[in-house]
């Protein structure tokens, strides 16, 4: 069992768990992950391991209650336990000196970008971190992004915060300006925007590295069900990645197999709420 030491609410749906998890805590390293399981029987979660204290034993860890699994675990108070906690899982990110780098994220994919965009800087690179979400509620992390990065730009769709708008317009901004051109760039974030990013950046010759979060269960390779397409090869998200050459991916099959499961997702997901009182809908037994 792994005891919660603190779970915050910190935008809707959204929730920042800490967890007493010392030896992921010590051996974790940027870009790995961990597969969480409320109790016995629940749905296997990846999370990525967004910091981490060595000295506390515990990990932190950016939970949106997207489905019945997840509304589970942000229920659990601090003071509760998860039964498992597998991991450090995934291939670190390549943290090398590049020079000038672009860290891109989008909502939640923006908690995979603090430790990276740290371990960027202190390796020596010159780090501009580009966030955005639907509105300055969804934002997060950008004070702890700004103390880390060279620049930061925070842009949202409503214009409540930042630039009004997408993170590929001053991205785009960026890429065109001689002075700022990156030797490589990372984009974690939804489907749609880790794919024009790429399509962006493939015009210039820029490395760009997509961190993906395809379905997963297992997280050993075992089960196949976080295949993704690179290139011409069948990879697996949780041991060849999560992160591969944004170039090469197939982000529409990707996009495919995301959504394979949408109509039991959303079933599950009322009936979660229902469970736990969180709807005023009338509740229909299953």
């Amino acid at each position: 069992m792994f005891k919660i030491i603190s779970n915050d609410n910190i935008s809707e749906n959204l929730h920042k768990m800490v967890v007493l998890a010392p030896r992921i805590a010590r051996s974790r390293k940027p870009g790995q992950f961990v597969i969480v399981r409320l109790t016995e029987g629940e749905e296997r979660i990846p999370l990525t391991i967004s910091d981490a204290d060595p000295e506390a034993g515990t990990i932190t860890l950016f939970v949106q209650a997207a489905g019945a699994s997840t509304r589970n675990i942000v229920s659990t108070e601090a003071g509760g336990s998860i039964r498992d906690v597998a991991g450090p899982l995934g291939n670190p990110s390549r943290i090398i000196f590049w020079g000038r780098v672009i860290c891109v994220g989008g909502g939640v994919g923006t908690a995979v970008l603090l430790p990276l965009a740290r371990a960027l800087r202190e390796a020596g690179n010159d780090v501009t971190t580009i966030i955005g979400a639907r509105s300055s509620r969804h934002i997060i992390l950008s004070d702890e992004l700004k103390r880390i990065s060279n620049a930061l730009i925070v842009t949202t769709e409503d214009g409540s915060l930042g630039t009004k708008g997408f993170v590929t317009t001053p991205l785009a901004n960026l890429l065109a300006d001689p002075e700022h051109v990156p030797q490589a760039v990372f984009a974690v974030g939804p489907v749609p925007m880790m794919k024009a990013i790429a399509e962006m950046t493939r015009i210039k010759a820029i490395e760009t590295i997509a961190s993906l979060n395809p379905i997963m269960i297992d997280g050993t390779g075992m089960c196949g069900g976080c295949r993704v397409m690179i290139g011409e090869e069948i990879r697996f998200a949780c041991v060849d990645g999560p992160e591969f050459n944004a170039h090469l991916v197939d982000f529409d099959g990707l996009s495919d197999r995301m959504s394979s499961y949408r109509a039991e997702e959303t079933l599950n997901f009322k009936a979660a709420e229902c469970k736990i009182g969180l709807t005023t809908k009338p509740c229909v037994k299953s």
